[in-house]
């Protein structure tokens, strides 16, 4: 006999307290700890327990009594369906007030170390269309609103492009208007999506693996260039003519699209990697431009997102390092080399390390770009470059800084880190916790003399933290 669902309480009447973890709001009820979304601190709401454990329940605002002066209006009519920009019902000046107090309680809750005052975040110029790149699904299971499936509405067919549903792998939501990235993304999204429906172009469907049009991938740059990188499953002529038909749709359309590229992927799942991203019409690449320095990126480079809070966050870290011009500097986690080449002009020589190939091949193209011939880049896995024979052989670093993962640092990196004794270390993060547990692995040796939020991610929880470390 199937088991009777246990119905879940209403909680009436409930005060939101405080910002927590994941983008959520918290409110306490007795000694039960609830977990909401979309609300902000001072809203009076009831609501709908959704999970129920033994310290905590998750639950959903149903109904409101008063609204908290903090709130304000979100902008997006997607807020609160795609999962993306949680904050944006809470004003900027609080958010950056809640992330500056996340560092916080990361860094003294979780490390334990000694800390100087905390430098005031630094919140982002731009707080809409701040993204330098976005990735859009396409799929054949629109995903249909609470508001849609009430009023029992109709759509001639269910494709959608847009972005995965969270809970929800093989449904997505068809966005009209994103305010991440500038407007030109939309345009090309939407123009793209309308002539695939005219067309009737299939989508693909994530269960069955059928269907021609994956995914769209836009990167804009501070120069003016752009990049739109097509992901197909192409198994026939036939496919691969469609794919042409809407590549050079985009190319007539669009003439500011710099680089115009695709991907035939017949995989399972949508990450390129691993796959060829061949030239349809221009450049296989785009440039970013930083302080009269140039950076080559390509389908498959990461560069941070936000390009103008980047270049605050390498101020916020060259400033920390305090070169001379006489030093040996390790750039750990370097990426495409961009804080290394950043740095070079003020330092002797640079040794940058990073995992993906393909991305210190890029950092190598950078540094030639730039004119610099004082750095050198390795590629694999830290914890098996960075090892005490790595430091004999290329020297013992001055200043080391690092910009690991939101996992942090692996414990062989750090030990070889206390083992080499840099004089300072700087300590980039776009994970506070990890940054602390690291913190206080490096505490005996070293001592927190410097802390700098970052905001990076407007309307999200996310926040980046940059630390300056002193040797004791």
């Amino acid at each position: 006999m199937a088991r009777k669902k246990k119905e879940l309480p209403l909680l009436e009447k409930v005060t939101i307290t405080d910002v927590a973890a994941e983008g959520k709001a918290v409110a306490k009820v007795n000694e039960l700890v609830v977990f909401v979304p979309y609300v902000v601190p001072g809203d009076v709401v009831d609501l709908q327990v959704k999970r129920k454990k033994n310290h905590y329940a998750e639950a959903v605002a149903v109904k409101f009594y008063e609204k908290s002066p903090l709130r304000v209006e979100p902008f997006c009519s997607h807020f609160g369906v795609c999962g993306g920009c949680k904050w944006q019902c809470l004003s900027y000046e609080e958010q950056l007030k809640y992330k500056q107090k996340q560092v916080f309680d990361n860094l003294t809750r979780i490390g334990k170390v000694e800390l100087p005052e905390f430098r005031p975040i630094l919140g982002s110029e731009k707080t809409r269309f701040y993204r330098n790149k976005l990735e859009f699904t396409f799929s054949n299971k629109r995903w249909l609103t609470e508001e849609e499936v009430k009023q029992d509405v109709k759509y001639d067919q269910m494709n959608a492009v847009g972005f995965h549903i969270p809970g929800a792998f093989d449904k997505v939501l068809a966005i009209d208007k994103c305010w991440l990235q500038d407007d030109i993304s939309n345009q090309i999204r939407n123009a793209v999506r309308d002539y695939a429906y005219a067309h009737s172009f299939p989508f693909f469907d994530l269960r069955s693996q059928e269907g021609l049009l994956r995914n769209i991938m836009i990167r804009t740059s501070s120069t003016g260039e752009l990049m739109v990188v097509l992901q197909c499953k192409v198994t026939n002529d036939d496919d691969r003519r469609k794919m042409e038909e809407i590549l050079q749709f985009m190319a007539d359309q669009f003439p500011q699209i710099t680089s115009l590229m695709y991907v035939i992927n017949n995989k399972c799942n949508d990450t390129i990697g691993d796959l060829d991203v061949e030239v349809f019409k221009g450049n296989d690449h785009i440039f970013e431009e930083m302080e009269g320095l140039r950076f080559k990126v390509g389908p498959k480079s990461f560069y941070q997102t936000n390009s103008e809070q980047a270049y605050n966050l390498y101020k916020v870290a060259r400033e920390f390092a305090e070169l001379t011009g006489n030093e040996l500097v390790y750039d750990l986690y370097t990426g495409t080399g961009t804080i290394a080449n950043f740095v070079a002009r003020q330092a002797r020589k640079v040794v940058g390390i990073e995992y993906v190939p393909e991305a210190i091949e890029d950092a190598k193209v950078n540094s030639a770009l730039n004119g610099i011939d004082n750095t050198l880049f390795y590629a694999g896995d830290m914890k098996d470059i960075l090892t005490n024979d790595f430091i004999a052989e290329h020297g013992r670093p001055d200043v080391i800084i690092t910009d690991p993962p939101r996992a942090g640092m692996h414990n062989d990196v750090i030990d070889v880190i206390l083992a080499a004794e840099p004089k300072r270390i700087v300590y980039v993060s776009c994970n506070p916790a990890t940054q602390a547990r690291d913190l206080q692995l490096l505490d005996g040796k070293y001592k927190v003399t410097a802390v700098q939020p970052v905001d990076m991610f407007p309307h999200t929880h996310h926040v980046e933290n940059v630390v300056r470390l002193d040797r004791r």
